[in-house]
């Protein structure tokens, strides 16, 4: 058994001071109490703990060409998500299964020096070089999986279903390692992820689909209804505005409206993006109890568009933070960016809030958490609690700003005013695996990613 004394957690009704939280041998929480010097063993942190962060929308290959497509052509040329989504089949077509895993190893110890505990791997580089299943079907998921295992943080590993090249549109040749032509061909790929997950304690799994362009819709009514029906369903949709005018033409639809109307929507399924939905798209799926998956820093940096946010909150709509394409890594800027692109153009400030929690740094902690936790396949709603695995982020508190607030103040100062040096380590399943903002096994893990991008040569 091991104990950490912190100076305060956040709990769902606000922050605990000093207080203890006992683990045992395989990290779950046995015991909450106010810290006392009469305990054994006991590892004093001087730092505030909060729930460790669910990062909900993760390609990890995509890592390898992050701040590598900021140069365009010509002052003129109108780059946009498309020449970028060229850049990145290039890559895909280049990575083995060695620097997939290399790559991802050195991604999801970054992610937990930034408080992530937990990722969703959306993932579709599925088959080799030259488009052909490998003998083990999930071999790419299967490195994604020990990845994790390395890095020390859980894994939801979603395989994703991908079958068109585009609305009607047969698959084309840069695509041939996403591809799995029909059903039985996907659920057989399900089934290898599932057994891929078996060797790390801290795998999960879900199940997706890529987009609406990208399988056909007759098939993605059928893989809602295969396997099992209480784990995560995630889905791209409505990023990008030609995708939308596709769409209407293939199916006559716009692709929330045509989701909402052929799918029993709930809070098992994960809309990721959703940028450009109608004010009725964004009430009937906030109804829907469906949720959200937002990954500001790389929808800005597509050009993406803004989510309509404060519309969906209203109406009572739940949402997450992914990174995506890992332009951007700390959880504490996702949050800012989501909230400031709806402050700019709403011209309020009151943008995270609900009838129940008016403090926007509370009320942002609650929706990355939670609904991130559903996501992950984890439907549990305590921040920290006896029978569950102790995963935090440690934010210091002898940084200034924290060092000088009051409780009352806190949370808003760990989301608006900290950076990645405010957190000061991370907790995952019960073990300290950043310390002092670095990860225990940092050097190997950046000297073996060093070695691996040298050999991939796309830098």
């Amino acid at each position: 058994m091991k104990t950490y004394s912190f100076k305060g957690i956040l709990q769902n009704n606000g922050w605990r001071e000093n207080t203890c939280i006992s683990i045992n041998d395989k990290g779950i929480i046995t015991k909450i109490y106010d810290s006392t010097s009469n305990v054994d063993s006991i590892e004093n942190i001087n730092g505030y703990a909060i729930p460790g962060f669910q990062n909900t929308h993760s390609h990890a290959f995509q890592y390898a060409m992050a701040g590598l497509a900021e140069k365009h052509q010509e002052a003129a040329n109108q780059d946009d998500f498309w020449g970028w989504r060229e850049a990145m089949y290039q890559l895909a077509l280049s990575i083995n299964p060695d620097q997939m895993e290399t790559i991802a190893t050195m991604l999801y110890s970054e992610m937990a020096r930034h408080g992530y505990t937990n990722v969703a791997e959306f993932h579709y580089v599925h088959h080799d070089q030259q488009g052909n299943p490998y003998t083990d079907l999930s071999e790419m998921g299967s490195r994604l999986v020990a990845a994790a295992k390395t890095a020390g943080i859980a894994i939801t590993l979603v395989p994703i279903f991908y079958q068109k090249g585009g609305f009607g549109l047969a698959p084309n040749q840069r695509q041939r390692r996403f591809i799995s032509p029909t059903v039985d061909d996907y659920l057989k790929l399900v089934e290898a992820s599932v057994k891929a997950c078996s060797y790390y304690e801290q795998a999960t799994f879900g199940i997706g689909v890529h987009s609406m362009r990208a399988v056909e819709p007759t098939d993605i009514i059928k893989i809602t209804k295969s396997g099992p029906q209480d784990i995560p369903f995630h889905i791209h949709v409505a990023e990008q505005l030609k995708e939308i005018e596709e769409c209407i033409k293939y199916v006559n639809r716009r692709p929330v409206d045509w989701l909402l109307d052929h799918l029993d929507l709930n809070d098992r399924f994960h809309l990721v993006h959703a940028t450009h939905i109608s004010k009725d798209e964004t009430i009937r799926l906030a109804k829907s109890k469906a949720n959200v998956i937002l990954c500001p820093s790389t929808e800005g940096n597509l050009g993406d568009g803004l989510f309509p946010l404060k519309n969906y909150q209203k109406a009572g709509g739940n949402w997450s933070i992914g990174t995506d394409s890992h332009i951007g890594l700390n959880p504490l800027e996702e949050l800012r960016i989501l909230d400031y692109g709806q402050r700019v153009t709403s011209h309020k400030r009151n943008t995270y809030f609900s009838n129940k929690q008016l403090d926007a740094g509370m009320y942002a902690i609650e929706m990355a958490t939670l609904t991130g936790r559903k996501a992950m396949n984890n439907y549990t709603t305590s921040f920290f609690e006896v029978g569950q695995p102790l995963n935090a982020c440690i934010i210091d508190a002898t940084a200034p700003l924290i060092a000088t607030s009051s409780i009352d103040n806190l949370t808003g100062t760990i989301i608006y005013a900290s950076d990645n040096r405010t957190q000061w380590g991370t907790i995952a399943q019960g073990k300290l695996i950043v310390k002092n903002g670095t990860h225990f096994d940092h050097e190997i893990i950046t000297n073996q990613f060093i070695k691996g991008i040298k050999e991939l040569k796309n830098r």
